[in-house]
């Protein structure tokens, strides 16, 4: 019997913050945070992500974001091309629609998470997984979710701008 064909699986880790948030992050959150973290996944010569357009791919390093800031081996998998193309095909009418995007919900990084456990049974680093809850902890990010978050709504007739009319 011949062994499996085994293909290569990268994740792809890019800091939307191109180094802010390791400085502003403690001042704003009180917090360190190392990044804020953009993922992708590398497999089958072609580089998927998932965004607000709903799954993409490009050829690797070839997102406006550039090359990435660090590739993660992930491991790899007897999944082919072929039940690969299915696979994404299934997720894009179920979990991964554009109109399913949410920043802090279902975002890349559960996409990239997602697709991993399928193609090697493993999982992306948890530093990744943990950030929306990490900043949803702090005053700001509760803050930050009602201007990002098109759920959640002020009730009608509150300020929008800063308390007590202050600028």
């Amino acid at each position: 019997m011949e062994p499996p064909n085994l293909y290569p699986v990268k994740l792809y880790v890019y800091d939307l913050s191109k180094g802010l948030a390791r400085r502003l992050s403690p001042i704003m959150l009180g917090k360190q945070l190392e990044g804020i973290w953009h993922t992708s996944i590398v497999v089958h010569k072609d580089e998927f992500y998932f965004g607000v357009g709903g799954i993409s791919s490009c050829p690797p390093g070839g997102t406006l974001l550039g090359p990435p800031d660090s590739v993660v081996d992930v491991g790899s998998t007897e999944v082919t091309e072929e039940l690969f193309q299915e696979y994404l095909s299934s997720l894009r009418e179920s979990l991964f629609r554009s109109e399913s995007y949410n920043v802090f919900e279902n975002n890349c990084n559960t996409f990239t998470n997602e697709v991993v456990q399928f193609l090697t049974g493993r999982k992306i680093p948890s530093y990744i997984t943990d950030l929306p809850s990490e900043i949803l902890s702090t005053p700001f990010g509760q803050a930050l979710r009602t201007f990002l978050d098109p759920r959640i709504q002020p009730p009608e007739g509150s300020p929008v701008g800063p308390p007590n009319g202050q600028s």
